[in-house]
């Protein structure tokens, strides 16, 4: 038991084991690397430049598919020996080096254009360039340093396909598997948020809210693996359809449980809003009895999760099973107050989607012990099931020429900034005025605006700063003993691969404690080193700053505002056509639309970090930039529903199309391209237009009609909130609401 649970974890915090493959495997390859040079007798700097050579020729690769792995690879070590052989060559050369190795920079950052195989050939190109200024490469010493790089791309062949192999469906299973994980570990939080008491209902919301984050976070990545991990798109898409419906029930029973403690419909805002109040809990007669029923099904729900039911008939679990569907029936509803009653509706959904999940991801399972209320959502299922197809659509996308397209924009960038860079390392050391062209570098990797540039060069500047301080303790520790600090390097090397994701100044702690013990290796060890380390470091990423202010800048307003505006299109597309579908149009591809709105948010959540910094001065500006990023995760949410729920009309018995719904769809329409026009031109004269109800859009005129028609009740409260949502945007945005019409 034990050790599932610890797998559980693992699973959990590092989804799909990636980091800790990367960690493994980079590490895996250095090692062989060193074993095979130790055991030909290698000088130190030839060990030093097979690990870095090794180390790179490892992460710089970024392919799903081993075939393109492979390729990669072997184009990676001609790139890599003309490289070195030019490094050597220019060493004597002042002037003529330094020029190359702009120009290399410039080819190095432009070939990100061509995709992952452009940029793992100019990431090895450049840094191999840097290993030889590292080792001091010579020309009479090139036949030995080719053997060392051809050991060294061998080494990460036999680590990357033999060690530790990775295949597209292999890392898919991992993800489905964390996935789960993540999900039991929602719905545990979601137990501590119903048991939370006034002191413990903050941290408690907290847990719901990293939760859903999580949860969230890995249904994208696994939608990123699909395509390759599956043997077909049909099976590509039930999988994503089954994982959409998890998440969707999973944070929809959050927010009903929020509503039940607080016997008041809670906002979804709540659980996009880092520091939004929680609910208070309020009185309702016989809630606490039946909450103690909602706690013992919460358990219930979060054990099927883990757990599949047994192949045996009359297991326990089975029997929770049938109890959890049979709350999707009203007549199975315990008696309790209406909030609680939506509790029981919520965990008979999330049961469902888990369910779905279990059959998509297992294959079919054993029905003998099936209840009616369990065969019927079966049937669902199935009918669902019998009409996915594989219907892809090509996007078209604008092509931006020239100084416009951001890699080109980028290069200039940072060839200028190096540009500096060198001038200015030459100034502090002209022996290794490299560490500063090499930060500047690393700066303008994986990053699109001057504050994006600015909060990546303080987090490295910090991580060299307290690296520097663990060199100078781990460098005394191991004097000359070469090994010891070979093996101290590997713990270093897989600590930084381990925690990049997590955070930049961890990963630049790791590397400069493992470059001071390189140094020592090298006999090049002091202290004036490591603090001209620091010195370096500084320069290179002021100069990318400056770079990026001043040449071709892309403000963090314009990015974010950019990003924001195309947020703003994909929801509208996904709203509209979720709206459309539910009022009876024709059938689209509504979760690649939603997927495709989840990654807009990522991309806009990401390039809101310079602004929503701890350390950033501008308070009002940071809680702003939270504050419409937690709209529209809200908007989004809502938008996700609408889309699963219109893909449920062909099969789903109580949902059925109502025309009426485009007048309400229509308004949210115009008030989103209101938004959106008012975010890409001040300018603009749009307005947001609020007015009736949502409810009130869909009364009839027709004596006799039911009010709602066949249009149920979810429906409308995601399509009123998202109505409320998107008003609520245009306060913050400064967009001015024109008054109702009449």
């Amino acid at each position: 038991m034990n050790t599932a649970r610890l797998r559980d974890r693992v699973a959990a915090s590092d989804p799909g084991l990636l980091r800790l493959a990367a960690g493994l495997r980079t590490v895996g390859a250095i090692a062989l690397t060193l074993a095979v040079l130790g055991l030909l007798g290698a000088s130190v700097p030839h060990l030093v430049a097979g690990a870095i050579a090794a180390m790179v020729a490892t992460f710089a690769i970024r392919e799903k598919q081993r075939s393109a792995q492979a390729v990669t690879l072997a184009l990676g070590l001609p790139v890599a020996l003309a490289s070195l052989s030019l490094g050597a060559l220019l060493s004597s050369r002042v002037l003529a080096g330094d020029l190359f190795f702009v120009a290399l920079i410039f080819c190095a950052v432009y070939s990100r254009r061509f995709g992952d195989r452009g940029t793992a050939l100019g990431l090895i190109g450049f840094q191999v360039y840097f290993v030889s200024l590292f080792v001091g490469a010579t020309v009479s010493g090139l036949p030995e340093l080719y053997g060392v790089l051809g050991v060294a791309f061998l080494g990460s062949a036999a680590a990357r396909f033999l060690l530790v192999p990775e295949t597209p469906a292999g890392l898919l299973e991992r993800l489905r598997e964390a996935f789960r994980v993540r999900l039991a570990q929602l719905v545990s939080a979601q137990l501590q948020l119903l048991d939370a008491g006034p002191e413990e209902i903050d941290d408690a919301l907290k847990g719901v809210r990293e939760g859903t984050a999580r949860l969230h976070e890995t249904a994208l990545m696994i939608q990123g693996r699909l395509e390759e991990g599956t043997s077909d798109a049909a099976a590509a898409r039930l999988v994503q359809r089954r994982i959409a419906d998890a998440e969707i029930a999973a944070e929809r029973l959050g927010l009903l449980l929020l509503s039940a403690r607080s016997a008041e419909r809670a906002d979804t805002l709540t659980l996009h809003l880092p520091g939004a109040p929680a609910p208070r809990a309020g009185r309702m007669p016989g809630r606490d009895e039946a909450m103690a029923r909602v706690r013992r099904d919460l358990e219930a729900l979060r054990l099927l999760v883990l757990r599949p039911v047994a192949a045996r008939s009359g297991t326990a679990l089975s029997q929770v099973r049938n109890r959890l569907l049979g709350y999707r029936e009203e007549e199975n509803l315990p008696p309790a107050p209406p909030a609680v009653q939506d509790v029981f509706r919520g965990v008979g959904e999330a049961a469902r989607a888990v369910l779905g999940l279990r059959i998509a991801l297992d294959g079919p399972q054993d029905e003998s012990d099936d209840s009616p209320e369990t065969a019927r959502s079966r049937e669902e299922l199935d009918a669902e099931d019998a009409v996915i197809d594989a219907r892809e659509e090509d996007g078209e996308q604008e092509e931006l020429t020239g100084l416009g397209r951001p890699t080109t924009r980028a290069a200039v960038q940072v060839a200028v900034g190096s540009s500096l860079a060198i001038v200015g390392g030459e100034f502090l050391s002209s022996q290794r005025w490299y560490w500063a062209v090499l930060t500047c570098w690393i700066v303008f990797i994986n990053t699109a605006s001057t504050g994006e540039i600015l909060v990546k060069g303080y987090r490295r500047l910090l991580g060299t700063v307290l690296g520097v301080l663990a060199g100078i303790v781990l460098a005394g520790a191991v004097g000359q003993h070469t090994w010891t600090a070979f093996a101290l390097v590997l713990v270093l090397v897989f600590a930084m691969f381990y925690t990049a994701p997590l955070s930049y100044t961890l990963m630049s702690f790791f590397v400069t404690a493992a470059l001071g013990l390189l140094y020592t290796l090298l006999h090049t060890y002091s202290l004036s080193v490591l603090v001209l380390r620091v010195e370096e470091t500084a320069l290179g990423a002021a100069c990318g700053v400056i770079a990026a202010a001043f040449v071709l800048p892309v403000r963090t307003d314009r990015r974010t505002n950019d990003l924001l505006v195309t947020v703003l299109e994909r929801l509208d597309e996904v709203t509209e056509a979720a709206v459309d579908q539910l009022s009876g149009g024709s059938p689209e591809d509504l979760l690649d639309q939603a997927r495709d709105l989840d990654q807009a948010l990522a991309d806009l959540r990401a390039a809101t970090q310079p602004l929503t910094h701890p350390i950033t001065p501008l308070r009002a500006r940071r809680d702003t930039a939270r504050y419409v990023v937690a709209l529209l995760e809200t908007c989004a949410y809502h938008a996700r529903s609408l889309a699963a729920t219109a893909e449920l009309l062909p099969t789903h018995p109580s949902i059925a199309a109502d025309p009426r719904l485009r007048r309400a769809g229509r308004r949210i329409g115009e008030n989103i391209a209101a938004i959106a026009a008012q975010v890409a031109d001040e300018r603009s004269t749009a307005a947001v237009e609020t007015g009736p109800s949502i409810a009130s859009l869909l009364e009839t005129e027709v004596p006799g009609t039911p009010r709602f028609g066949r249009v149920t009740d979810r429906v409308l409260r995601h399509v009123q909130r998202l109505d409320e949502t998107v008003v609520g945007l245009a306060r913050p945005l400064h967009v001015p609401v024109a008054a109702p019409r009449r």
